[in-house]
């Protein structure tokens, strides 16, 4: 509750600039805020502690810049909307960032989830199939922290067969249209924790 009073209680004319805030840099026991005026496609970001944050801040209208400043301990944002920096502490963290178009700015919240660093590996990474058939794999993963949800994404995708997609789930569907074997780069993060892998696709 103290903390929510502080949040209510920032004046709107406090710059974001270099200095972190005060509340930014413990966990946030408020009440989600309200998201009824959205101006980010996302505005809820689940990170790993001590892994390097590389993500974007997406403003749904175009020809927006960011104030640069901190938004949590050890995490920035820099005037495109990357997010930058290494998170040290485990916990969920909400504060404001300025969006600027032209000379006006308005501010908007956004959650920072920091998880601990639960190992992970993938389940899957073979798939047999048939010409004409249709596939019906998931990749998945084994570990992590609990209730995220990896994220997977084709960094080549010359590489796919014809007729193949992997999609952002881990799921391998589509309809593969010949035989032969292929090797299939993929990119796999969970809250942000990301490493490289290679899907097997036999087709025959």
């Amino acid at each position: 509750m103290v903390a929510g009073l502080a949040l209510c209680a920032l004046p709107p004319a406090v710059p974001l600039l270099t200095t972190p805030i005060a509340y930014m840099a413990r966990e946030t026991l408020i009440d989600p805020p309200d998201r009824e005026n959205e101006r980010l496609v996302e505005n809820t970001f689940y990170l790993t502690q001590g892994i390097t944050v590389s993500q974007w801040l997406l403003p749904v209208a175009k020809g927006v810049a960011f104030r640069a400043g901190y938004v949590a301990v050890g995490i920035s944002v820099d005037a495109s909307g990357r997010l930058s920096g290494t998170p040290s502490r485990v916990g969920t963290f909400i504060a404001p960032v300025g969006l600027c178009t032209g000379q006006s700015c308005e501010q908007q919240l956004i959650t920072l989830v920091v998880l601990g660093n639960v190992p992970w590996e993938p389940r899957e990474l073979t798939f047999p199939g048939r010409a004409g058939v249709p596939f019906d794999g998931e990749i998945g993963i084994n570990g992590g922290p609990q209730g995220v949800i990896p994220t997977f994404s084709v960094t080549d995708h010359a590489k796919l067969p014809a007729g193949v997609t992997i999609g952002p789930d881990g799921h391998v569907g589509g309809v593969p249209q010949a035989a032969g074997i292929s090797e299939v780069p993929v990119r796999v993060c969970v809250a942000g924790n990301c490493a490289g892998v290679v899907v097997r696709l036999i087709i025959v």
